[in-house]
């Protein structure tokens, strides 16, 4: 009778699992890879849009549904472990036929993904051991290992979908931080109102210790700001009124009254929060290496089960549970989701797990010049006049027109008068030549500033070479504008761009390690050379157009490099994408952010130093990793041939070198988590 009832009972749960495999296949996973198209494609590449609102509600349905499916198989594991449990314990053998249909339940959709692998997509996958393994261990009434294996597998599938959505949500959270109720200023009174409800224009008070809710600017009081969490950056900030204060960031000290410039969506930690959540292919990418493992161990060991036959059948199934590489399925995305987690606590945003795996592996390193290893803007090294004007007059000229302006040199022009203190005069019927240069009218006078062919053009007289009219005789590299008072040169000023100050020191670390450097630039060949020279960069290739800096980092890959690109313009986004590791910084344009796998939120370079040492450590741990799976294998198949090891030592082994590696995916974390207690105490 017992036998009758499982059967039927099996046969309905089989027919329950059709459904569900339906569902499934109608939602899938939460960031499951695309169906296969024969073509192949990156994880590396975001998407180049921001989805729609509906296919972000999606993504969340399949997520709860995968949840929901994982729930369901670890409920009927553990339910057929416990009655195969009972069966022992009470000694009654016809329980153990009960749990039967739970482990069908579980084993349907492996054996599915197996004979998939097999028949359709003609691949070895680890599911093809999930399904022979189970299959076995049933044909043979090992019913208490099998559902032993079942449950600890699927125990193993919760917890990597709890650490995954835990990580998540711990990455989003540490980037944006944002207080429920807000304290605004209306009409002269203070009035407290929830975040949603704040508007662009309105004034936000702040106290020391709160979270600054929305971007704004400064109106009143001077402040201290912990910017950790959004640029990296070590230490707190020191900001007064003017100055720009931006959302998930703390008020260390001070009060501050500041009026509100985006709020909700449009801030810069929402962009990052919306960043973070649709990352491309998540899960895909941070598993593919420990999936990678888990698949080639396959058929080396289902040879070595068929060989362990002749020692008997419980040899056999202890060789097929002895887990070669199997358990890196768990351990390897663990590991990255806890690296994922310590780069986000240091300020650095990687999009894309995938690119953690490569970065050990990095030899080759190419930097864009402009905006990259200089800064944008360039800087005024002297101001030479060529007729009675002095020099505070020649840039307060050049400023007056330049005013509004916000290209480079117009900015670098505006912060010279600036710093001297100089007050612009209004200007009338600006004329604004593209490339050329702008005209202006104040003061009775008529004003132009522009290059060299802008005064060419508008028939001014200059000298052949400027580089005559520069005290120090002018330098390769530089950049001259001149500045015309009615229709006479009155001076020109000379600018060069500034190298970051970080960039020497990291040039030089960067060469310890043994890392290949080289520019990429549009400029010029002669200043960029220059640059080459002066940071010791030994690979320069200047004049390159923007679509061919992709082809310049598929070259150096032709000769067998592993390519880091770092780079922040918007003719930097293909390169990005080419590349093996893409890294941008967090003022970048938004294509370039859009495009690179990690984002150094910090806008330093140096972060480029712990970002690869976070790489080799992940390396190393991955190393270790393997150990913890590869050791209790070899010992499982030496017992097995020469001390008779039975399937139930099997499973122990496996879950032994599980719980290790599970341990050494964690330390990483752990010990940060350690020293940052040591030192706060």
């Amino acid at each position: 009778m017992i036998w009758f009832g499982a059967v039927i009972l099996g046969a309905s749960i089989v027919a329950a699992v059709k459904a569900r495999q339906a569902n499934r296949l109608r939602t899938p996973p939460p960031n499951s890879p695309p169906k296969s198209t024969g073509k192949k494609t990156s994880a590396a590449q975001p998407p180049s849009q921001p989805p729609a609102d509906g296919v972000e509600v999606d993504e969340n349905r399949a997520r709860q549904t995968h949840e929901k499916i994982v729930n369901q198989n670890l409920t009927a594991a553990g339910s057929s472990l416990a009655l195969s449990v009972l069966s022992n314990v009470a000694g009654v053998p016809m329980l153990d036929k009960l749990a039967i249909p739970g482990l069908i339940y579980v084993g349907t959709p492996l054996t599915e993904d197996g004979l998939r692998a097999i028949f359709k997509e003609k691949k070895i996958r680890a599911s093809i051991l999930d399904m022979v393994s189970i299959a076995a261990m049933l044909g043979t009434g090992n019913i208490f290992a099998c559902s032993l294996a079942v449950t600890l597998l699927m125990g193993s599938d919760k917890l990597l979908l709890k650490t995954r959505d835990d990580s998540r949500k711990k990455t989003i959270h540490m980037f944006v931080k944002q207080p429920k109720q807000v304290l605004i200023l209306r009409n002269h009174i203070q009035c407290e109102i929830p975040i949603e409800q704040v508007k662009v224009g309105d004034t936000v008070i702040v106290h020391a210790g709160e979270y600054i809710p929305t971007d704004g600017i400064i109106l009143q009081g001077d402040c201290s700001v912990d910017q950790h969490q959004l640029t990296g950056e070590a230490k707190p900030v020191e900001k007064t009124v003017g100055a720009l204060v931006f959302a998930g960031t703390m008020l260390i000290s001070g009060r501050i009254h500041y009026r509100v410039e985006k709020a909700g969506e449009d801030t810069v930690i929402a962009q990052l929060g919306e960043i973070l959540n649709r990352t491309a292919n998540y899960e895909s990418a941070i598993q593919s290496r420990g999936e990678t493992i888990a698949d080639k161990a396959v058929l080396p060991t289902i040879v070595m089960s068929g060989l362990a036959l002749t020692a008997g059948i419980p040899q056999s199934l202890a060789v097929l549970n002895a887990g070669f590489g199997y358990n890196m399925r768990l351990i390897a995305p663990l590991g990255m989701l806890n690296f994922l987690t310590i780069a986000a606590n240091e300020g650095i945003l990687i999009k894309d797990g995938r690119s953690l795996d490569l970065l050990g592996k990095i030899d080759t390193v190419v930097f864009d010049k402009t905006g990259t290893l200089t800064l944008v803007e360039p800087e005024i090294v002297q101001i030479r006049p060529t007729d009675f004007h002095p020099e505070h007059e020649i840039l307060r000229y050049a400023a007056a027109c330049e005013y509004r302006q916000t290209h480079p040199i117009a900015r670098a022009i505006l912060q010279a008068a600036k710093e001297r203190h100089i007050d612009l005069p209004p200007t009338e019927n600006i004329q604004y030549e593209v490339g050329y240069g702008i005209q202006a009218e104040f003061e009775g006078q008529v004003v132009k500033v522009g290059s060299n062919r802008f005064m060419q053009m508008e028939g001014i007289a200059t000298p052949a070479d400027p580089h005559g009219h520069a005290d120090n005789g002018g330098e390769p590299g530089s950049s001259f504008v001149y500045v015309a008072v009615n229709d006479r040169l009155s001076g020109i000023i000379e600018l060069r761009v500034k190298v970051r100050p970080e960039v020497k020191s990291l040039i030089k670390v960067l060469h310890e390690q043994g890392k290949q450097l080289a520019i990429v630039s549009g400029d010029h060949e002669q200043p960029t050379r220059m640059l080459a020279r002066e940071l010791g960069i030994e690979r320069v290739f200047a004049e390159v157009l923007p679509e061919d800096k992709a082809n310049l980092v598929m070259r150096l890959q032709q000769e067998g490099r592993s390519v880091c690109f770092v780079g922040d313009g918007i003719n930097d986004a293909i390169a990005l994408k080419k590349a093996h590791v893409s890294v941008s910084l967090s003022g970048a344009t938004t294509a370039a952010r859009d495009s690179a796998q990690i984002v150094l939120m910090g806008g330093d370079l140096n972060q480029l130093l712990p970002l690869f040492e976070l790489g080799a450590e992940f390396d190393r741990n991955m190393n270790a990793s393997f150990m913890t799976t590869l050791v209790p294998g070899l010992v499982c198949v030496g017992g097995a041939f020469f001390l008779r090891f039975g399937v139930l030592t099997s499973i122990m082994l496996y879950n032994t070198g599980l719980v290790a590696g599970v341990g050494n995916a964690m330390l990483p974390r752990l010990k940060r988590i350690g020293h940052t207690d040591q030192t706060q105490g």
